[in-house]
């Protein structure tokens, strides 16, 4: 080999070194742009607030824990806090059986045993595509004209309207690469459509949905615009921060948000390990 060819492959070798490092660059300066708010929320929840009122402050005063043990003393904002929880609770149950049972549908039967799907899957696709504020009034006038109050059963039918697109495309994504003689040998040894249902295609197909509950409550715990339409005399949480930015964010707002994170992490985590699990 001679000197120009071994130059030649020195370069090459000391580009591809270099290149090779630029995607892992990218990729973490994007979960850093992403969780550096998130690590300013934390760190911020142990500041100490030098002043009269107990308003959040971004001057570093020194740490306390004083926050999470008054976590409860800001009037209505431990109201808000539970109420979207109970929201988001209630609001994932429902969507997420409702849009795992579609996803299923929308797999396994085509026309003419299933009429029109075409029309559910462009009603789906419109569902995410839609701007929030439009389908936020849109639904505060088609409460008006039915005379519902608005309250927590006007946010539980939005909430799940908007939460039930994503646990379908999630699922099926999950149901995209499953395989059906599973079910047919479990149908070959006699199990009942529903037991083959319980034992075999929900174990299987249970990353998909844990994943698709967990989009759901994170989307119906974070919502501002159709809940500021529909919440009515009861607040939300996102709702009852934007009203508090008028005046001052008290420290509290840190630690429930804080809390709210954990509690993302925590079944992000649990995801993942049912996923291995699975997969083992």
């Amino acid at each position: 080999m001679s000197t120009i060819e071994q130059e030649q492959m020195a370069g090459a070798s000391k580009r591809r070194r270099w290149t090779r490092a630029i995607l892992p660059t990218y990729s973490w300066l994007v979960i850093a742009y992403l969780v550096f708010p998130i690590i300013v929320m934390i760190v911020y929840s142990f500041n100490k607030v030098v002043g009269g009122m107990q308003l959040v402050s971004f001057t570093w005063n020194g740490f306390t824990t004083q926050w999470y043990r008054e976590w409860s003393n800001v009037p209505g904002l431990t109201q808000a806090f539970w109420l979207s929880i109970r929201l988001a609770i209630v609001a994932t149950i429902i969507s997420t059986v409702l849009g795992t049972l579609l996803a299923i549908a929308l797999v396994r039967y085509r026309p003419p045993q299933f009429r029109g799907k075409m029309l559910f899957e462009q009603t789906i696709f419109l569902n995410i595509a839609a701007p929030e504020i439009v389908m936020g009034a849109s639904l505060l006038g088609l409460f008006v004209t039915l005379n519902i109050a608005r309250g927590f059963l006007t946010l539980v039918l939005a909430h799940v309207m908007f939460s039930v697109t994503y646990v379908v495309v999630t699922v099926r994504a999950r149901l995209a690469g499953f395989d059906r003689s599973l079910e047919e040998a479990a149908y070959d040894l006699g199990a009942r459509p529903l037991v083959t249902f319980g034992r075999v295609t929900l174990p299987l197909i249970m990353p998909g949905v844990l994943a698709g509950a967990l989009m759901a409550f994170a989307l119906s715990i974070d919502d501002f615009i159709t809940s500021n339409f529909l919440s009515g005399a009861a607040a939300p949480f996102p709702v009852w921060v934007y009203g508090a930015t008028r005046v001052g964010i008290p420290p509290q707002v840190f630690v429930f948000g804080t809390a709210i994170f954990a509690v993302g992490i925590a079944f992000a985590i649990m995801s993942i390990v049912m996923s291995r699990r699975h997969a083992e």
